[in-house]
């Protein structure tokens, strides 16, 4: 099993909007998740000082080829619908890597 961690930030006038998203996941959606050999799957929410909005998400993959994974959830259309309500809501923090969208996070410390 690996572990992983990302964030992006949130807009702020769309905090509430991908809140109401989250309450009612697509159910095809989830299946996808699951069939991608993720489990264990949460998205945090913050409110830096700055008034700025940051998702935290951490999920841990159970399978044995992540980005052959990764490439499928990709490819289905119902999750590309459902990315398309919700990359909108999300904006990249300023010092994500090169196409990176939601940024990794470095695993620093882990107890079991």
């Amino acid at each position: 099993m690996q572990r992983y961690g990302w964030i992006i930030g949130l807009r702020p006038e769309r905090v509430e909007d991908y809140k109401r998203e989250h309450a009612a996941v697509w159910p095809g959606v989830l299946k996808m998740i699951k069939e991608c050999h993720i489990q264990n799957y949460s998205i945090y929410l913050r409110r830096f000082p700055d008034g700025a909005f940051y998702l935290f998400s951490y999920l841990e993959y159970v399978g044995e080829d992540f980005e052959g994974d990764m490439a499928r959830m990709a490819a289905d259309p119902l999750t590309q619908q459902w990315w398309d309500v919700c990359k909108p809501m999300q904006t990249p923090i300023a010092n994500a890597a090169e196409g990176e969208w939601w940024a990794d996070l470095e695993e620093i410390f882990h107890c079991d």
